[in-house]
């Protein structure tokens, strides 16, 4: 029973997770909940989005994150950096999974990798 409503809705606990998370990020203060969102929105077109439980566990440390600056009164520029889409590779590296993009450079590299030892260059 439970596989089939899995199958139909998804996976409810991560649903839930995912609320919280969101409830969680709109309490903090505006410089700091504009940061996260546009984190979340970075990770989400970059991140491990063919793994939901992967997603809900990166999401809740970026909260984590964010929610600790904020408490500590850590600027947001300290938190990202000069190049905020560093920060998020970086962060991103955390977490297993990975959206066609992600693939597309494995699969890249790889196929170099290969090209060189089966070329002696």
């Amino acid at each position: 029973m439970t596989m089939w409503i899995d199958r139909v809705v998804g996976d409810l606990a991560d649903k839930k997770s995912y609320r919280e998370y969101r409830s969680r990020i709109k309490k903090l203060p505006p410089a700091y909940r504009d940061t996260a969102l546009a984190l979340e929105r970075y990770l989400m077109n970059m991140g491990p989005s063919d793994d939901g439980a992967a997603l809900v566990a990166m999401l809740g440390d970026l909260a984590d994150l964010v929610e600790r600056s904020a408490a500590d009164g850590t600027p947001v520029r300290d938190l990202v950096g000069v190049d905020p889409a560093e920060f998020a590779e970086t962060f991103l590296e955390n977490y297993a999974g990975g959206s066609w993009i992600r693939k597309e450079r494995r699969r890249l590299a790889e196929s170099i990798d290969r090209a060189v030892a089966e070329g002696g260059a």
